[in-house]
């Protein structure tokens, strides 16, 4: 089975549609979302219902916690406390209340999924590097465990970071941002996983930045958000 693997949408309807065209292109047969399907971006509404078209599977991110409790916020960057009371106001009831409905984490066979880290997948710490990695590993049984949250894209294995995934080794696999890329590039990010030989494979789509961050100027999120899409910083 081919599963799509998606995360950090943030509101960016224009890069979740790329992706999606991308995603029906690979004939993946099923899409699992890691979670931030809302924040940052002027689209919140039409991405959680594009992401619950199109995914079997949704787990909660903080920024879609935030959306629906405010004190989660309260520990965010200047931006990202914007970004969330602005993604709150913009987002209706029943979107939210799907959004409270959404679990921390999931298995599936050998894989583990959930939207941070496998230490402690509630507190929504972050994996940055290998040192985090290592002290991720004791915290799960599977072969892979995929991640999101930092939007940046590596695979780290066992005895370090890898480019390839060995079906005899475990990873923790990070898919990227389908909507606010922070590696460099501006393209939408997202992974495809094979469970029949194990393999996983990283895959960047261009999209519409301009239209997109054209959304962000005019809905009056700060400036900043709209910018950072054009360099993926």
């Amino acid at each position: 089975m081919r599963i799509a693997v998606i995360s950090d949408i943030h509101g960016n309807l224009e890069a979740l549609e790329a992706v999606e065209r991308s995603i029906r292109a690979e004939r993946a047969e099923r899409v699992i979302c890691l979670g931030d399907v809302v924040g940052y971006g002027a689209s919140p509404n039409e991405c959680v219902d594009r992401v619950r078209a199109i995914a079997q599977i949704v787990l909660l991110g903080n920024h879609d916690a935030a959306a629906v409790d405010a004190s989660i916020a309260q520990h965010f960057t200047p931006l990202a406390k914007a970004s969330a009371g602005w993604t709150a106001a913009a987002l209706s009831l029943d979107r939210k209340t799907y959004l409270t409905t959404l679990s921390y984490f999931h298995t599936e066979g050998e894989a583990l999924f959930v939207h941070a880290t496998p230490l402690s997948p509630a507190s929504w710490m972050y994996l940055m590097d290998d040192a985090d990695a290592r002290d991720a590993f004791p915290h799960f049984t599977q072969r892979i465990c995929f991640i999101g949250h930092t939007h940046r894209p590596i695979i780290y294995g066992e005895a370090g970071p890898a480019e390839v995934i060995d079906s005899r080794r475990r990873y923790i696999v990070n898919v990227g941002s389908v909507g606010q890329p922070r590696d460099g590039s501006p393209d939408a990010s997202y992974g495809i996983f094979d469970t029949m030989d194990g393999s996983y494979r990283n895959i960047r789509i261009s999209y519409d930045v301009e239209a997109a961050a054209k959304k962000i100027r005019e809905v009056g999120l700060p400036f900043q958000l709209a910018e950072r899409l054009y360099f993926g910083t």
